[in-house]
């Protein structure tokens, strides 16, 4: 049934519906007038016509809801609507494939930044000691070239920059020390 039958279905149930308030006006006049046995089978009519347009209705109502259930349901098991809900299905998880993937990346370069920094500190802190061992043994080999004030000033120099952790400083002062002898 297509939309133009629901329109004529429409049209017909109101015409009974104004068909039958002449027939109860009808009625109405013929039981002022006093007329036996009529008025009875007007109502019953004007009922007939009333109770046969809202049937009309409901059931032309009815059919098209069933009909749209149905066209709906063939329509979302059909192969169309099958190979399009498979297309979403499969966008859907590549989004989250790429959405992983963004995340696990972005965990991947933390941990590296991470392990990075550790291994750079570790490296920094083998060097150092590595440089402060190699000042230490100049100023030992220097001690007797140079006066009390100058090697207690390096030595504490050397001290200092070797609690700071200050790389710079401590190659300035083994290239300051290399100066010296």
């Amino acid at each position: 049934m297509g939309f133009t039958v629901f329109i004529l279905i429409i049209r017909i149930s109101l015409l009974l519906i104004l068909a039958s308030l002449p027939v109860f006006l009808l009625m109405e006049l013929l039981l002022r007038l006093a007329v036996p046995g009529l008025p009875g089978a007007l109502t019953l009519l004007g009922t007939a016509m009333l109770l046969s347009a809202f049937a009309v209705l409901i059931i032309a109502g009815l059919l098209g809801v069933f009909k749209i259930i149905v066209h709906s349901a063939l329509d979302y098991f059909s192969s169309k609507q099958r190979v399009q809900r498979r297309l979403w299905f499969v966008q859907a998880r590549q989004d989250q494939v790429k959405r992983l993937f963004y995340f696990k990346a972005r965990q991947i370069k933390y941990f590296n930044e991470l392990s990075r920094k550790r291994l750079l500190k570790l490296n920094t802190r083998k060097h150092i000691r590595s440089l402060s061992k190699a000042i230490d043994k100049d100023l030992l080999s220097i001690k007797a070239k140079l006066p009390g004030t100058t090697y207690q000033q390096l030595q504490q120099d050397h001290a200092r920059y070797r609690s700071r952790q200050d790389v710079e400083a401590l190659l300035t002062l083994q290239q300051k020390i290399s100066t010296l002898v």
